[in-house]
């Protein structure tokens, strides 16, 4: 019956369902394909019957999608996003016209990581238009769901419970460099690790992989921190170093801009605390040059 069923599948219908499964709504999808909600109603029932399979439940005053539905949606997720792609591979680029790149940058990542990471990007021969949006990576990922963003740089992977699939594109793993303003640098740089035993420490937030780097280092080194703040603003915390307050860290990938931009000195490294990004994205298989790019010389120059 299943088999006989797909033979009628129509993918007019499955469309009806992509959109209403996106918009959590009857109303709401009624209104972005322009049908009458009785009509999407009906449409969305025969997909049901064609598959023989439930694929939504109520859910208060919206919809939830069955477990069946959300295999569904991830099978019709990947057939539009291929219908995307083909029709902008017959169709091309527009000469002369910028390439838009729209970009997703978890709020925990610091700023230079994702200078660093995204600058390859502005240097291809098409002029590249960045629009870039800095959030968390929760939120970030749903609206690479929604495809709001092309792709999200993050330093996690994407959690299994994502509802469709999407794919964790490793960029490069680097240690950690402790930073302070000269004076104290050079006060915590003699019998590096022990004289950091009790040092002002400015740390990230709780939920960075950083922060959990360093605990791990300060456990391991027996080193208990005097802890003076904590930044979700990785930028905020170079520059109350700069100003003295504290020994922070920072990706050693971004060790000598750190140095030459706030004019700190090295306290040393711990290739003990690493850090990974990613770039997080529904294609296996990148397409978009500028991605593309942002990928490849990571890999090859970045974190070589």
């Amino acid at each position: 019956m299943y088999a006989a069923g797909m033979e009628r599948l129509n993918y007019h219908h499955l469309l009806y369902f992509w959109t209403v499964a996106r918009e959590g709504t009857v109303a709401r999808a009624a209104a972005t394909l322009r049908l009458a909600q009785p009509t999407l109603s009906g449409q969305i029932h025969a997909l049901e019957g064609a598959l023989n399979e439930k694929l939504f439940e109520r859910a208060g005053r919206g919809l939830r999608l069955t477990e069946m539905g959300r295999t569904v949606f991830r099978y019709a997720d990947e057939i539009f996003a291929l219908g995307r792609e083909l029709a902008e591979s017959v169709r091309g680029q527009p000469t002369g016209r910028p390439l838009r790149l729209t970009l997703g940058v978890s709020d925990g990542m610091p700023k230079l990581v994702a200078y660093r990471l995204i600058e390859p990007a502005l240097s291809l021969p098409q002029p590249v238009r960045l629009v870039v949006h800095e959030q968390s990576t929760e939120r970030l990922l749903a609206a690479l769901v929604l495809r709001e963003v092309d792709v999200v740089l993050t330093d996690r992977v994407a959690p299994p419970g994502v509802s469709v699939r999407v794919f964790n594109h490793l960029l490069g793993e680097c240690g950690a460099t402790l930073f302070a303003a000269p004076r104290l640098a050079a006060r915590f740089r003699r019998r590096f690790p022990k004289a950091l035993d009790g040092a002002p420490f400015l740390l990230p937030g709780p939920a960075t992989t950083l922060r959990r780097g360093l605990e791990q280092w300060f456990e391991e080194q027996e080193i208990r921190p005097r802890i003076i703040g904590e930044f979700d603003d990785s930028t905020l915390i170079e520059v109350f170093g700069q100003a003295g307050a504290g020994v922070f860290a920072a990706p050693s990938i971004i060790e000598s801009s750190v140095r030459k931009q706030y004019g700190v000195a090295v306290i040393g490294r711990l290739d003990s605390a690493r850090e990974r990004f990613y770039a997080v994205s529904t294609e296996r298989r990148l397409k978009h040059p500028g991605i593309i790019a942002i990928t490849e010389s990571a890999r090859r120059e970045l974190f070589a």
